[in-house]
């Protein structure tokens, strides 16, 4: 019986870090394309494209 719950802790644990090291490179590969494609730019729209649209009249 104690060899089960230890094994069940310990794959609880390999799961929290299978998580944390997915997280971390789901962020990091965010972070290589925001850089490689930068802020969006706005200079080929129309007049009043891509502005606030929350305007109160």
């Amino acid at each position: 019986m104690a060899t089960s719950i230890l094994s069940m802790q310990q794959g609880n644990l390999q799961s929290q870090i299978g998580t944390t090291i997915l997280k971390q490179n789901a962020d990091a590969e965010k972070f290589a394309v925001q850089t490689l494609l930068g802020t969006p730019s706005t200079a080929n729209l129309g007049p009043g494209v891509g502005g606030n649209v929350n305007l109160v009249a």
